[in-house]
């Protein structure tokens, strides 16, 4: 199994087709080979949950049966060569899922992966269904966790995404090591105050958290390759 998350960036003129390719997209997805699980996705303008979306910025998480699978649809799919005519930037990162727990639609997309022998960096995604009587607890929220997880130790980028504005969100972050991610989860005072309230608010409907080991990454986000110098591949 491979995961992919693709961010891709529209030339401003291209925005209504950004928006067009979020409905007709899914066509090709639902028959895609080697594809098991996809999510077409908006994203936040500052790297965490965001209540400001980005417009020219969409992304495609999905997971493949192989690594060959991704390669196929990233040569000869119509997705890929739409992004190639229509989008000034993009970066992928291909990923092995290492642990997950919970659901995502129903659904358990990584097939609750469980591997412990891993020493290297990580990609973290964390995404949630907020409950709609528990918006304003959830955002109010957001900027002070954001903010503790940029400046945590072992920090390394992060993009906000998400199926729908304000209830269905989503972070794949990308941290140094395992330990460093598990210091800020369950260490951090600050991070654990926000958690314990999730929990005791019950302000998820659906909650699914899953890490990664990067495999690949490459091209740019806003000008950047966001993991130059800071990740080597194994």
């Amino acid at each position: 199994m491979i995961v992919s998350l693709t961010i891709v960036r529209y030339r401003k003129a291209f925005v209504p087709f950004a928006l067009f390719a979020m409905a007709i997209h899914r066509f090709p997805l639902m028959l895609q080979k080697g594809c098991t699980f996809w999510k077409l996705m908006g994203c936040g303008r500052n790297g965490t949950f965001d209540l400001s979306p980005d417009w020219q910025q969409w992304g495609l998480l999905a997971v493949w049966q192989s690594r060959a699978d991704y390669e196929a649809f990233e040569k000869r799919s119509f997705i890929a060569s739409w992004w190639r005519k229509l989008t000034i930037e993009s970066w992928t990162m291909l990923a092995e899922p290492l642990q997950s727990h919970g659901k995502w639609d129903g659904q358990d997309p990584f097939n609750g992966a469980l591997k412990h022998e891993y020493d290297g960096p990580v990609a973290v995604l964390t995404r949630a269904t907020i409950r709609l009587n528990r918006l304003k607890n959830f955002w109010s929220h957001v900027d002070q966790a954001a903010a503790f997880m940029t400046k945590a130790q072992g920090y390394i980028t992060s993009v906000g995404i998400g199926e729908a504005p304000v209830y269905r969100q989503a972070t794949f972050s990308v941290w140094e090591s395992l330990d460093d991610v598990k210091a800020f989860a369950y260490k951090s005072r600050e991070h654990a105050e926000v958690i314990k309230k999730t929990r005791a608010e019950n302000w998820y409907s659906e909650e699914l958290f899953a890490r990664f080991k990067p495999v690949a990454a490459w091209g740019t986000l806003n000008g950047q390759d966001p993991l130059q110098g800071k990740v080597k591949f194994k």
